[in-house]
């Protein structure tokens, strides 16, 4: 089980933003903030997900990081506000064949992050 993560970015401002409202449909809300950083959590759920800066002309290494929702409907929230937020189609909602049940949405962050909305009993 993750406790953390951190997805580091050139641009903190923009990735706080996006972030906040692509991950606001899964539930996720602002928690700590700190000069150059942010907290998006869950309310009483494990696992915090941290926007944090590159250090000083480092180049950034896409990372990909795949949030669990609740149903289907979640996960076509998800894409729907990670795009309106900025983001880029990297796969629409749907079934996937990695197994029986996999329904997910992928979005690239304005930094090229591949972000991911998924279940795992998706059920047509």
């Amino acid at each position: 089980m993750i406790d953390h993560m951190s997805v580091k970015v050139k641009d903190v401002e923009g990735a706080k933003a996006f972030y906040t409202a692509a991950l606001e449909p899964l539930g996720y809300v602002r928690g700590i903030e700190y000069p150059g950083g942010l907290q998006l959590h869950v309310e009483g759920e494990p696992g915090d997900m941290w926007v944090a800066p590159l250090p000083e002309g480092a180049e950034p290494v896409p990372a990909h990081v795949a949030f669990l929702a609740e149903d289907a409907a979640q996960v076509r929230a998800f894409y729907e506000a990670a795009l309106a937020a900025g983001g880029t189609d990297n796969g629409a909602p749907g079934p996937r064949d990695y197994h029986p049940g996999y329904y997910a949405a992928f979005v690239y962050d304005p930094e090229g992050n591949n972000i991911e909305a998924v279940i795992h009993d998706y059920a047509e």
